[in-house]
C-alpha cells in the first residue's frame, strides 16, 4: 500500500490500525472448497469443526483436514479460521478446553466465537488462537465494541444490521479490527438469532441446527380458514442476498479490514466466482483508488453464479418490504458448473477435466481460472482418457478429454450455459 493511501486511510478514521488491504476472508464447507476459495484470491478461509458451529449441516472438518487446508493455505499466504460460534447450553462445553488446544495444535489462526464461555475458555487454554468476536453477537455500536477489545479480543464481526455511518464511527472511536459481511444469504432475523427453526423442528439456529424455516413456503390462515385468493402462490419470509461489489470504495473508506463472504454451504462454483469478483475489485482499488472504476465484467461474474436477488442490506437504509422474496425465485444465474480442469496438454491443447455435471458435445461453455481468465467456447468432440470417444459426459467425477480454444490450468472451471 502507497503511504499516501495510508495517510488518507488515518485522517478519515484517526487510527492507524488495519491491515494493509482489506482482508477476503471466504467460506468453506470442506476441504475442497477451501482450497478452491484460497486458490482463487481469498486470504484467508473460515470453516466449521465436528463442533461448537452454526453449520451443522456442512461437511465440516476433521482436524486432519485442518491442518492440510492450513498447509495449503499457508502455501498462499493465507490464513484459517475455525467457526466456534454457537451460544453454548451447560452440556456443550464438555470437552470445549480440549477442543481449542487441538485447533491450536492444528495450526488454525482464530476461531470465531459468540459465547463469552468459549471466548474466556479459549483466552485461558489455547492462547496462541486469535478470537474473533461472531456476527451473532449483534454487536453494533462502538461501546461495545470496545467492551471486546478491552476484554483482549483483535477483531469484531460486525451485525449484519450495522450501517456505513456506523462503521465510520466505531472504526474512528475504536482502535480494532472490523469484520464485514460483503456477500451472500441475509437472515431474517436479527444476526442469524431466530427462534422458528426451534419452534417448527426442535432443531436450534444457535446451536447449528437452522432448518431455514424462513425459506418454506407459507400459507395464510385466519382461524381454520385460509385467506389468500385461489391460485395464489405461497409465500416465503426469506431476505434477497446481499452484494457489495459495486461499493468496495465506500466499504475501505469506512475502514473495514476484512471483507466476508458467506456460504459454507455454497458450491465449489459459487465461491471461486464469487472471490475472483471481489479479488479483482479490491486489487484493483488498492492499486489506483484515484483511478479505479468498477467493471461490468466482475458484476456479471456475480451473476453467474448462483443468487438469489441481491440488495445492498443495511448498508445505506433499512430494507423494506421490497427486498423481502415472498414468491417462488427465478434462477437468475445462466450457466451451471460442470467441470474441473485437472490437466492440461500444451502440445495437443487438450485438456482433461473431472465431470461435475452432464454435458455434451456442441454445447456453449466458459473456462474461467484465477485473475479474471475467461474464455467462452462450443464444446468440440469428447474422449475418455484412454483416447474412446464420448457422446456425453454423463457420470459424476468421471475424467473426460476435450480440445480448448486457449490453455487451460488445473483448479480451472468449466461451466455451461443454461439460458
Amino acid at each position: 500500500m502507497s503511504r499516501s493511501v495510508i495517510e488518507n486511510a488515518t485522517k478519515r478514521t484517526g487510527k492507524r490500525h488495519r491491515l494493509d488491504k482489506p482482508e477476503l476472508l471466504a467460506p468453506a464447507g470442506n476441504l475442497e472448497k477451501l482450497k478452491f476459495a484460497v486458490h482463487y484470491g481469498a486470504d484467508a478461509v473460515y470453516i466449521g469443526g465436528q463442533k461448537y458451529g452454526l453449520r451443522s449441516n456442512a461437511d465440516n472438518f476433521s482436524f486432519e483436514e485442518m491442518r492440510e487446508g492450513g498447509e495449503f493455505a499457508a502455501k498462499y499466504g493465507a490464513k484459517v479460521f475455525v467457526a466456534t460460534n454457537i451460544y453454548a447450553h451447560q452440556e456443550d462445553l464438555d470437552g470445549i478446553a480440549e477442543y481449542l488446544k487441538q485447533l491450536e495444535d492444528a495450526g488454525i489462526a482464530a476461531i470465531i466465537a459468540a459465547d463469552p464461555a468459549i471466548v474466556e475458555t479459549a483466552q485461558k487454554y489455547a492462547p496462541k488462537l486469535e478470537v474473533h468476536l461472531s456476527t451473532q453477537q449483534s454487536t453494533m455500536n462502538w461501546q461495545a465494541v470496545r467492551f471486546w477489545k478491552e476484554e483482549g479480543l483483535p477483531r469484531v464481526v460486525l451485525a449484519r444490521e450495522t450501517t456505513m455511518d456506523e462503521i465510520r464511527e466505531i472504526k474512528h472511536q475504536v482502535d480494532v479490527e472490523l469484520e464485514v459481511f460483503i456477500h451472500g444469504a441475509m437472515c431474517s432475523s436479527v444476526s442469524g438469532r431466530c427462534v422458528l427453526s426451534n419452534h417448527f423442528t426442535d432443531r436450534d439456529s444457535n446451536r447449528g441446527g437452522c432448518c431455514q424455516s424462513c425459506r418454506w413456503k407459507y400459507d395464510l390462515h385466519a382461524d381454520e380458514e385460509s385467506v389468500m385468493e385461489q391460485g395464489q402462490n405461497p409465500f416465503t419470509m426469506g431476505s434477497k442476498d446481499l452484494c457489495m461489489i459495486q461499493h468496495i470504495p465506500d466499504l475501505i473508506d469506512a475502514g473495514v479490514d476484512s471483507f466476508k463472504i458467506e456460504g459454507r454451504m455454497k458450491s465449489i462454483h459459487y465461491v471461486a466466482s464469487v472471490v475472483n469478483a471481489y479479488r479483482q475489485a479490491i486489487d484493483a482499488y488498492m492499486a489506483d483508488p484515484e483511478g479505479y472504476r468498477l467493471k461490468p465484467e466482475w458484476v456479471d461474474e456475480i451473476g453467474k453464479a448462483a443468487n438469489r436477488p441481491l440488495n445492498t442490506g443495511f448498508f445505506y437504509s433499512v430494507p423494506g418490504s421490497g427486498e423481502h422474496i415472498y414468491e417462488a425465485e427465478e434462477k437468475p444465474a445462466p450457466y451451471d458448473f460442470a467441470a474441473i480442469v485437472t490437466d492440461y496438454d500444451e502440445s495437443t491443447g487438450m485438456a482433461t477435466v473431472q465431470q461435475r455435471s452432464p454435458f455434451r458435445p456442441g454445447m456453449e461453455v466458459e473456462f474461467i481460472g484465477p485473475g479474471g481468465r475467461q474464455f467462452a467456447q462450443k464444446v468440440g468432440d469428447l474422449t475418455d482418457v484412454e483416447g474412446g470417444p464420448l457422446s456425453v459426459a454423463r457420470h459424476p467425477l468421471q475424467k473426460v478429454r476435450l480440445k480448448t480454444e486457449h490453455p487451460v490450468f488445473p483448479l480451472d472451471l468449466m461451466r455451461k450455459c443454461i439460458k
